[in-house]
């Protein structure tokens, strides 16, 4: 193993600039609101050099390369996808073509989170030449995530390429540490409706907002009640949009509608977090106040829908998973220091990859999801380039 290991070094070290020319050539490719086609394209092409055996577009759009062709299998999930750029303004560079300095590439997407596909897809093709892959069949899933969390690999078990792996490894940036798990989400809104009238004769009217300010105060001060869990931490909950209904700016509004996202620990079921915003709700306003679940039926870019509603669940492997064990073993034999395994803070595809299908998983990737969906999005190069001995290595030390 340790020949084989410094014969990986080796040829990541060969491949250094086409691994860092592909990253910069993929973040150059704008792919927000899961539009993937072009993005897609570019990394097929990279993937139809290194010799993977099959590369595809699926029903959705996602983009996936396999390797081999064994009874065990694995899949490395990266989101190629972006959130959008914001005020152009707060971005003092190119957002696409981004900048490099100090050894960083600050790009859209550079953390969040293609960051990890050019390690993946080198590192599946190094363990193939090397025989790291012998009885495996190895999936590279650039998918769409941003706008929906686990929708892609639910259509990847459930649709195309109707497979379900053994083991997963989430590209989400973990800062080169082995995560194994994260809290899950519940997202959903409040409507209020009211009655409309003109401000002038507000008296005649219902307003809408007003109905909400009891709920909004009421989320601001739940916090702390929130259940807590040793690994995964706190609850969470924010009131994180408004819309109002209203014929126009002198006019009381006739709708308020909040949305919510919740984060949810262990211990946090669905019922009891629908539960904790309906209590919030007036007595008096119980019937024109109404909770809602949100629910995702929005077609991909290739008209693909897949009805799926916005619960994701919390989930976490244990520190001595043998996947987890695996993921430690590879750090240590490529030579990255000692360190615990941890949580995201955020949410990734693992809620339905382990949360859902109870596939385990782990996540691996150079990047600080600090920097994610900030004018800040950023890579070390070096952590980039190195992730690809990880992932190199990895299938042939799981257990």
């Amino acid at each position: 193993m340790a020949d084989k290991i410094q014969e990986i070094q080796k040829r990541v070290q060969a491949a250094r600039e086409d691994i860092i020319q592909f990253m910069l050539e993929i973040v150059e490719i704008p792919s927000m609101d899961s539009q993937l086609k072009d993005v897609g394209e570019r990394i097929a092409k990279e993937m139809n050099k290194l010799g993977f055996d099959e590369v595809r577009f699926d029903k959705m759009g996602n983009i996936m390369g396999r390797i081999g062709n064994g009874k065990r299998v694995i899949v490395y999930d990266s989101h190629v996808d972006t959130v959008g750029i914001g005020d152009p303004h707060e971005w003092q560079w190119d957002p696409f073509k981004g900048k490099i300095e100090d050894g960083i590439l600050y790009a859209r997407g550079a953390c969040d989170e293609k960051g990890s596909t050019p390690g993946m897809i080198y590192g599946l093709a190094m363990a193939r030449d090397l025989g790291l892959l012998d009885g495996w069949t190895a999936y590279y899933f650039g998918n769409m995530e941003e706008w929906c969390d686990g929708i892609a690999p639910n259509t990847f078990v459930e649709v195309d390429p109707k497979v379900k792996p053994d083991f997963v490894v989430i590209g989400e940036p973990t800062k080169m540490l082995v995560y194994r798990g994260h809290k899950g989400r519940l997202e959903m809104k409040v409507t209020a409706k009211g009655k409309s009238a003109h401000a002038a004769s507000n008296h005649l009217g219902d307003n809408a907002v007003y109905k909400l300010l009891p709920v909004i105060a009421g989320i601001r001060d739940l916090e702390p009640k929130l259940g807590d869990h040793d690994f995964l931490g706190h609850g969470k909950i924010t009131v994180s949009d408004l819309h109002v209904k209203t014929p126009s700016i002198n006019a009381v509004p006739d709708e308020a509608v909040i949305f919510i996202d919740r984060r949810m620990t262990f211990g946090e079921t669905k019922e009891v977090v629908k539960k904790q915003v309906e209590d919030l709700i007036p007595a008096e306003f119980k019937d024109s106040v109404k909770l809602e679940e949100l629910f995702y039926d929005e077609p991909s870019y290739t008209g693909f829908v897949f009805p799926v509603d916005k619960y994701f669940p919390a989930w976490a492997l244990e520190a001595d998973h043998p996947l987890v064990k695996a993921g430690q073993e590879a750090r240590a034999k490529i030579g990255l220091p000692e360190a615990a395994s941890s949580k995201w803070n955020f949410s990734t595809n693992g809620i339905y990859w382990a949360g859902k299908a109870g596939i385990p998983s782990i996540g691996f990737g150079p990047g600080d999801e600090e920097t994610a969906h900030t004018v800040r999005d950023s890579v070390s190069l070096e952590d980039m380039v190195k992730a690809t001995e990880f992932y190199a290595i990895l299938p042939s030390l799981i257990k």
